[in-house]
């Protein structure tokens, strides 16, 4: 049950922050999202396991929360949609921003987390 709340209240944060930035040449939405879902992912664990938090606190966070706060298939569709119109480059350095951020900003997050625990 809170897997599927903590979904939900990621799902509407994934929405609000797309109509907030707006449809865009560039999907910086969704390049921001998995970044800062990325990063909040690698802090949540970290945190997590250093506080001794319970599974109860940190399954509905990462899998609930951040797993439908952040999306692979919008990725996906929004680079092959890049490439399909003619902007290949633009789409490969959108997978590598998105790539390279995302694990960098699971580190700073796991790093962070670290810190404060």
């Amino acid at each position: 049950m809170l897997v599927g709340i903590a979904g939900a209240l990621g799902a509407l944060a994934r929405y609000g922050i797309g109509l907030a930035v707006g449809s865009r040449p560039f999907p910086w939405a969704t390049l921001g999202i998995n970044i800062t879902g990325s990063f909040l992912l690698g802090f949540v664990l970290a945190f997590g396991t250093e506080r001794g938090w319970s599974e109860t606190t940190t399954v509905p966070l990462a899998i609930g929360f951040l797993g439908a706060y952040t999306t692979f298939s919008t990725f996906s569709y929004e680079t092959f949609t890049l490439a399909r119109t003619d902007r290949a480059v633009l789409a490969a350095v959108y997978v590598g921003i998105s790539v390279a951020g995302g694990v960098l900003a699971a580190l700073a997050g796991y790093t962070v987390a670290r810190r404060l625990a």
